[in-house]
């Protein structure tokens, strides 16, 4: 598989990733979009499915592993079926990071096979690293 297209998939997963289930981060707990519209009736239904989705057509165009897949597959599954009961199904979708776990898989895949795409993060260390421009060093 295209290395490219397989740090595309990687960089594509984060995003659901932090959207999903931490766009909101208070100290290691964190809420996201699925976690708010699981108490919308259908509406975290129906944006559980869509983000699955795209998880799923992420891993299979970047020729993620069957047990890659099978694991995404269980761990938004749970999600899902979670986000469907209401009350103490909408609690456990809030609390419950499946769409985050199943990205992670998938980018653990993509590294194991590929190694870690570059990010802005990447980006945003260098330039805290990097010497102002004019300045030398002192040896």
């Amino acid at each position: 598989m295209d290395r490219d297209r397989a740090h595309t998939a990687w960089r594509r997963a984060e995003r659901v990733r932090v959207l999903s289930d931490r766009m909101i981060g208070i100290g290691p707990f964190g809420i996201g979009i699925d976690g708010v519209l699981a108490w919308v009736p259908v509406a975290g239904t129906a944006y559980s499915v869509g983000a699955a989705a795209l998880l799923f057509a992420e891993a299979i165009q970047s020729g993620a592993s069957k047990a890659t897949l099978a694991k995404m597959g269980m761990l938004l599954g749970l999600d899902t079926i979670s986000s469907s009961v209401p009350i103490a199904g909408w609690a456990v979708d809030t609390l419950f990071r499946g769409h985050a776990m199943a990205a992670r898989a998938l980018q653990k895949d993509i590294e194991r096979r590929h190694g870690r795409p570059h990010t802005f993060e990447d980006d945003d260390q260098r330039a805290r690293n990097a010497r102002p421009i004019g300045v030398k060093s002192v040896r």
